[in-house]
């Protein structure tokens, strides 16, 4: 069981909070961002906690009432409210287990199909969807950066960002290698198929994160953006895209009107990239880089999404597993994130 100590979680936000009083916090803008990002969170969490806390209480007295005199549609009710309060309880809990550099962030997700052409286009495309969902089920904002169309379906690559609270903190397992087995749409003879995409995801670097870059490292190309219309609107030779040469990484961006708009949002990604290329770099041992490096194919998956001969989505990683893959499809992935964000506890 997860425990959330509420008086220490207060104390350290009375010290960060007298801290901002100090005659020379501003002097250090870096700092004092990262303590504001702090004290933001500390609030969140207790505020949260002094709202469940008080609803708890409230079904408690209800609860007490029943027991005195029964009424039926007072107890459907304590029923109804107990198994929302108990979500609620998860979710907090859950919450409490983001505490890592870059969890509070908001998170930039980059999909590629693996080999397979347009079966493997149309998987990722499906993930594109199941995580759009998934973000605008959780009070997320989803923001597509860069859009690359399939062949004949689905897309080839596709680079968006979800911004919120804790985005990155709850979407960081999401990374590595998707499969997928189902009968294809697209084989006339109705066979089953297995396609692959890889999901890469990154926390956006706030201004607080210094990331140095040599304007010399950089290849910077305008191009015309590309899209089937609807979202992919933006006609313009206003895209952008950045090759930090040394590295030879790559990003796009198309979703902002002017080309100085596409380049800091590229530049962002840039430094998303680029800092995870440098904890990587980091790590000490072989193992800890192998869900990096693995290529998008049989034997690498993280998870597995299976359409015929049964339905069942199951984690490889935590063992946790759903048979209703539509759901999951329509951005119910709470679950996974949740029991991986518990298996890495129990893992420390």
């Amino acid at each position: 069981m997860i425990h959330f100590d509420v008086n220490y979680k207060e104390q350290e936000l009375k010290k960060l909070e007298q801290l901002t009083t100090q005659n020379n916090f501003w002097n250090d803008i870096n700092n004092s961002s990262k303590i504001l990002k702090q004290i933001n969170s500390l609030k969140s969490k207790l505020e949260e906690y002094r709202k469940l806390n008080v609803q708890l209480n409230n079904l408690i007295d209800i609860n007490n009432l029943l027991q005195m005199e029964l009424d039926v549609d007072l107890f459907k009710e304590l029923l109804k409210s107990t198994t929302i309060l108990e979500k609620d309880i998860e979710k907090l809990e859950i919450t409490t287990l983001l505490h890592g550099k870059y969890d509070y962030n908001n998170a930039i997700i980059t999909i590629h199909p693996g080999a397979g052409g347009t079966e493997a286009q149309d998987w990722a495309e499906m993930l594109y969807r199941m995580y759009s969902r998934w973000a605008n089920n959780n009070g997320y904002q989803i923001k597509e950066l860069d859009y690359l169309e399939g062949d004949e379906a689905g897309l080839k690559s596709v680079t968006f960002s979800i911004n919120g609270a804790y985005a990155y903190g709850y979407l960081k397992g999401e990374m590595g290698v998707h499969r997928l087995v189902r009968i294809s749409p697209f084989d006339a003879g109705g066979r089953r198929h297995t396609s692959f995409a890889s999901i890469e995801v990154l926390p956006e670097i706030t201004e607080d994160i210094e990331i140095e870059i040599n304007p010399d490292d950089l290849r910077i190309d305008t191009y015309r953006a590309s899209g089937a219309g609807g979202q992919h609107i933006n006609k313009t030779s206003s895209a952008i895209r950045i090759t930090h040469i040394p590295t030879n990484i790559v990003v796009s961006c198309q979703s902002e009107r002017s080309q100085i708009q596409n380049r800091e949002t590229a530049m962002k990604m840039l430094k998303s990239k680029l800092l995870n290329l440098k904890e990587q770099e980091q790590k000490n041992t072989i193992d800890e880089l192998k869900g990096i490096q693995m290529d998008i194919a049989w034997g690498s998956q993280i998870r597995s999404y299976i359409f015929c001969p049964y339905t069942l989505v199951k984690d490889h990683r935590t063992n946790y597993e759903v048979g209703n893959v539509q759901a999951v499809m329509d951005g119910e992935i709470n679950g996974f994130i949740d029991s991986y964000l518990k298996h890495n506890l129990e893992k420390s």
